[in-house]
């Protein structure tokens, strides 16, 4: 990943399920909504996600209790089917994600561009919790 001055992060998990599901898991905007937030205090109520290069993706992430709400959003630059997103996030970051086969489980790794307000460390925490969601869904969900 070229970042020039940037920091890149990365964070990852292994599913205990095929790659073919867990990339319908990562995509499909009826799954998106059913773990696209960090913690339980947070929900995402929509996804929209048009999986093309050029296409561009959306899930609006709120805390339950209504204080606060954001859309996650971007345009993707690479997708190969069950291997790699590429995308480009409305602030201008890049993201990258690799699904690797390995029997009947897949390793997903993502590695992001840092934003400069929130420290590296609290980031990683937060992309991480994302990715412990998405393995809890996709493990409950077989």
């Amino acid at each position: 990943m070229e970042t020039g001055n940037k920091v890149a992060i990365t964070v990852e998990t292994t599913v205990q399920a095929p790659v073919g599901e867990v990339w319908k898991y990562w995509t499909e905007p009826q799954h998106i909504t059913q773990w696209s937030f960090a913690s339980e205090e947070w929900h995402a109520p929509s996804a929209e996600n048009d999986l093309r290069v050029g296409g561009k993706f959306s899930t609006r992430m709120e805390a339950k209790d209504g204080s606060f709400g954001f859309d996650f959003g971007g345009v993707y630059d690479e997708v190969r089917t069950n291997e790699y997103i590429a995308y480009t996030l409305g602030d201008g970051r890049k993201v990258e994600i690799t699904f690797i086969s390995q029997d009947n489980e897949t390793k997903v790794v993502e590695t992001f561009e840092a934003e400069t307000s929130n420290p590296v460390e609290m980031q990683q925490a937060g992309w991480q919790a994302f990715m412990d969601n998405f393995k809890k869904y996709c493990e409950a969900s077989k």
